[in-house]
């Protein structure tokens, strides 16, 4: 069974930075890309940021330039560094791992449960 881990969500001032972590354990052979989603009350679950086994990297317009996404294979762990944090970042960010292959299942997609990001004014 695949799980996503996630940790460092919380509560900050504006302009303030966090750290979200996102670990992946199980069974599992590879994942592909892995991601940060994000969901805002009465808003649909938007990309954040995403990154593929080979460090290729996309980001969402809205925090180019302030969030930056790593991963760590050999740990099997993403990581969102965000900074210049604005209000209209709080949200509950979600980790994404796509592609995963297990034996049991093939290939499929798995989510984290989710931590909550705040950014007081």
């Amino acid at each position: 069974q695949v799980q996503l881990v996630e940790s460092g969500g919380g509560l900050v001032q504006a302009g303030g930075s966090l750290r979200l972590s996102c670990a992946v354990s199980g069974s599992f052979f590879s994942i592909n890309a892995m991601g940060w989603y994000r969901q805002a009350p009465g808003k649909q679950r938007e990309l954040v940021a995403a990154i593929t086994s080979g460090g290729s990297t996309n980001y969402a317009d809205s925090v180019k330039g302030r969030f930056t996404i790593s991963r760590d294979n050999a740990k099997n762990t993403v990581y969102l560094q965000m900074n210049s944090l604005e209000p209209e970042d709080t949200a509950v960010y979600y980790c994404h791992a796509d592609g995963v292959f297990t034996l049991r299942l093939g290939v499929a997609d798995y989510w984290g449960q989710g931590t909550q990001v705040t950014v007081s004014s």
